[in-house]
């Protein structure tokens, strides 16, 4: 139980990140931010290996996990990531993820705690 706790905390740090990329997107489908639980557990399901610690190695992820990520509402998901969350997956690895899966977080964007970096102007 506590495995999977943690695992549903990976994810959703993961595609809390990934959602600071991207302005938020509502529709009349899915109502809202408190819909995107199907979304931490596809995140949970195929990308959970890719974003936890430690920091290095960085891992391509697999083309399930980018579907799951290119589909996901990221800023629903960045809105459920807490210092909790983030003490269980690397916040680096999940840019990195989302970069590499064509959804890439804004320069000094927000998800969760974690601000983005970005390169200095």
């Amino acid at each position: 139980m506590a495995r999977l706790f943690v695992v549903c905390l990976v994810l959703l740090t993961f595609a809390t990140a990934v959602a600071a990329a991207r302005p938020p997107i509502t529709t009349a489908a899915t109502g809202g931010a408190d819909d995107c639980d199907g979304d931490v557990q596809a995140l949970v399901a195929n990308c959970q290996q890719y974003v936890q610690f430690p920091a290095n190695p960085k891992i391509d992820p697999s083309a399930a996990c980018c579907g799951v990520i290119q589909n996901a509402d990221i800023p629903c998901l960045c809105g459920k990531v807490t210092p909790e969350v983030e003490k269980f997956i690397c916040m680096d690895k999940v840019v990195f993820v989302a970069a590499y899966c064509k959804r890439p977080f804004k320069a000094g964007s927000t998800c969760g705690s974690y601000h983005v970096p970005g390169p200095i102007a």
